[in-house]
Parts: C-alpha cells; sequence; structure tokens
C-alpha cells in the first residue's frame, strides 16, 4: 500500500535518485533494486526519457540527462555554493589576472557554475552554464580524478574520444595514467588539449563529509601559463580550494591531494 498521495512521483524520484547513486543501468537493476512492477517501470522511464529527465547510451543503460541540468541552472542563482565561493574566486583573479571558474561534474560531462571573469586584455571565452570535457579540460579531469574508481571507471568507459589537439589524451590508458598523477600531486592541468593555445590549472573542493563538492580552475592563453608559472598558478589555486572547502565545513588535517570518497 502506497504511503503517498503521488506515487508516481515517488517512484521517479527513487528512479533519479538510483542513477544519481548507481550511475547508467539497466533497466532490469533499476526494476530489481526499487522493487518497482515491470509494467509501472516501463512506464515511467518511457516518460521520463520523454521529458528529458532521462536517457539511454549505447548499451541501453539509463542514465540522468540534460533537462536536470536546464532545471540546475535555475536553481543556482539560489544555491550557496556559488556564493560561498564567489568572493574566494574573485581574490584568485585577482592574485593571477587570469579568468577563474567554479565547475561541477555530472555524468559524463563538467559544467561552469560560476565564471569571475579577468581585466586582462587577452582572454578566453567561456560562459556560466558551459559544459566541459571531463578528459580535455583542467577542471574536468579534476573532477574525474577524485571521482571513486568505480565511479570513475563508469564514466571513461562511456566517453567518446576524440583527439582535437596534439596534446589532448585520446585512449582511456593516458587518461588513466593522467588521473592517477592528478591525484598525487593534488592539482590538474590542461596543456592545450581541448584548444590548443589555452593553458589551465584547477583544483578539487571538497564539504564537511570529504566528499567532492566541485572544482575551481584558473585559466588563461598559452602566454599566460608556461612552464615557468604554472605550478606557482597551481599553488594559488589549491590555496583558493582549500579556503572554499573549509567554507563548506571540511576539516581534513590532510592536503586535499590526499582526500578520497
Amino acid at each position: 500500500m502506497e504511503t503517498t498521495k503521488v506515487p508516481a512521483l515517488t517512484r521517479a524520484m527513487d528512479i533519479l535518485n538510483f542513477l544519481a547513486r548507481k550511475g547508467p543501468s539497466p533497466a532490469a537493476d533499476i526494476i530489481a533494486a526499487l522493487g518497482l512492477p515491470k509494467s509501472t517501470a516501463y512506464l515511467l522511464l518511457g516518460e521520463m526519457k520523454n521529458q528529458g529527465l532521462i536517457s539511454t547510451d549505447s548499451r541501453d543503460n539509463y542514465c540522468l540527462w540534460t533537462k536536470l541540468v536546464e532545471l540546475a541552472g535555475h536553481a543556482l542563482s539560489q544555491f550557496d555554493l556559488r556564493d560561498i565561493a564567489k568572493n574566494r574566486l574573485t581574490q584568485l583573479m585577482e592574485e593571477t589576472n587570469l579568468l577563474c571558474h567554479l565547475g561541477i561534474i555530472n555524468h559524463d560531462n563538467a559544467w561552469y557554475i560560476l565564471k569571475v571573469e579577468s581585466s586582462s586584455t587577452i582572454s578566453v571565452r567561456s560562459h556560466e552554464g558551459k559544459s566541459l570535457s571531463l578528459y580535455r579540460s583542467g577542471i574536468g579531469k579534476c573532477l574525474l580524478a577524485w571521482q571513486s574508481e568505480e565511479q570513475q571507471e563508469q564514466i571513461i568507459q562511456q566517453l567518446r574520444f576524440e583527439a582535437t589537439t596534439p596534446t589532448t589524451l585520446a585512449t582511456p590508458e593516458k587518461l588513466r595514467e593522467e588521473l592517477h598523477k592528478i591525484r598525487r600531486q593534488g592539482w590538474s592541468y590542461d596543456n592545450g588539449e581541448d584548444y590548443s593555445d589555452v593553458r589551465c590549472v584547477a583544483a578539487p573542493v571538497f564539504n564537511a563529509r570529504n566528499e567532492l563538492t566541485a572544482a575551481i580552475s584558473a585559466v588563461g592563453t598559452r602566454l599566460q601559463i608556461t612552464e615557468d608559472n604554472r605550478e606557482l598558478f597551481a599553488g594559488k589555486t589549491i590555496s583558493c580550494a582549500k579556503d572554499v572547502s573549509r567554507l563548506l565545513g571540511w576539516h581534513s588535517p590532510f592536503d586535499l591531494k590526499a582526500s578520497s570518497l
């Protein structure tokens, strides 16, 4: 017997929560885990797909989809993560004179949710709400590096690798090596892997439960971020990420590079 007056809505939310936890999943797993009648489950899955809340991948696994990002975008103006990070991100911009971002991960993409523009005459185009590759961007690689091993591998298996520049990490093996390096050093670097003239350093942000919440990046051209200064910029970005993490309640005595889910 249903304990809610709107059982279909409750079941739909159960499906969304399941996919958020488990990642792309076949219908059989969703039905078994949630104890849904098969006919009801397929009706719900079909309508949720029609509404853009979920989609299916090449293996017919269900996954969260873009309507959720759109709805989240409308809510972001009231999302305190942006408010918490904005002053410190602005300070990072002033320290580096680089374009700075706050980004989050959603399934197989990263997304900018906050942008602080630099006054530099050399600019890099971006906008809040822009999606980013998880293997061709600094902030994307950073967010992917701090996923659990299981979730990380699920995401890597879903990626469609494309070498857009000579430095793109175009295979799963090269990406895995890069992710291990990022975890060891505590920050990621985009060496012109999506756009050949763009460079980026990024560091992870954690919450009070020591869970990855977001990532912060400083972005510039190859003339602004060079081999000589990138570690300096990385250190400033890590410091910013740590400060935002502390504002979110993070109290780990260890460096962020040692944090894990």
